[in-house]
C-alpha cells in the first residue's frame, strides 16, 4: 500500500494558489483513477481504491500548511505504513515551471509542508516536485506562492497534473525513474518542456 499526500492549504480562498499544486495533482489522480468518494479522516480529505495492481490511500490534509504532519502522520499510524511508501506531491521554487522531478529524501528548501512532515514522521519520504517557479527575490516568495497561478500558467499546470494522473501507476508501484521519464515527455510533447520561468525576462 502506498500513502500519497497531495499539499495545500484547505478551503477556495487557496484553491487556486500556486502553494495548492501538490492537492491539484492528487485531485487529478483520483478523478483519472476513480478511487472511492473523498472522506472527512486523519485531519484531512482521503480516499482508498487501487491504481494498477497498488492499493492507495489519497490525502489531503484539511490542516493548514503548516500542520500537514499531523494529518500525515495520524495516517501513516492508522495503517502501519513504513516511510519509505510515503509519498508527498509538492510545488517546488527551485524548479522551473512544469518541470517535475522525484527524490527519496534530501532537504525541505523552506517548505513549510515537507518541514512538518519531516517533523513528525521523519525525513526518509518520497517526493513528487512540482516545478512552479521562483519569483527571482526571496522577499516576494510569500506572496508568490499564497497567489493564485495566472490564467496563462493553467495550461501547464492542468498539463502537469494531468501526466502525473495519467502515470500514477508507476510512483504507486515504486518505479519512480519510469514516472519522471514519462511525465517528462508527455509534458515535452504538449511544448510545455521550458516554459517561462517566472520573475525572469524572455531570452
Amino acid at each position: 500500500m502506498k500513502l500519497l499526500v497531495g499539499l495545500g492549504n484547505p478551503g477556495a480562498r487557496y484553491a487556486g494558489n500556486r502553494h495548492n499544486i501538490g492537492a491539484m495533482a492528487l485531485d487529478a489522480i483520483h478523478r483519472r483513477h476513480g478511487l472511492a468518494p473523498w472522506r472527512r479522516r486523519f485531519q484531512g480529505e482521503a480516499s482508498e481504491g487501487a491504481i494498477g495492481r497498488e492499493r492507495v490511500i489519497l490525502l489531503k490534509p484539511t490542516t493548514y500548511m503548516n500542520e500537514s504532519g499531523r494529518a500525515v502522520a495520524e495516517a501513516q499510524r492508522f495503517y502501519k505504513l513504513p516511510l519509505a511508501d510515503l509519498v508527498v506531491l509538492h510545488d517546488e521554487l527551485d524548479l522551473p515551471p512544469a518541470k517535475v522531478r522525484v527524490k527519496l529524501g534530501g532537504g525541505i528548501a523552506g517548505h513549510n509542508g515537507l518541514r512538518s512532515i519531516t517533523a513528525h514522521c521523519g525525513n526518509e519520504y518520497w517526493r513528487v516536485r512540482l516545478g512552479i517557479g521562483h519569483p527571482g527575490d526571496k522577499a516576494l516568495v510569500h506572496d508568490y506562492v499564497l497567489g493564485d497561478f495566472a490564467k496563462s500558467e493553467r495550461p501547464w499546470v492542468e498539463a502537469v497534473a494531468d501526466a502525473v494522473a495519467d502515470f500514477a501507476e508507476l510512483i504507486a508501484a515504486g518505479d519512480d525513474a519510469t514516472f519522471q521519464n514519462r511525465v517528462h515527455l508527455a509534458l515535452d510533447s504538449k511544448g510545455f518542456a521550458n516554459p517561462k520561468r517566472p520573475g525572469r525576462p524572455e531570452t
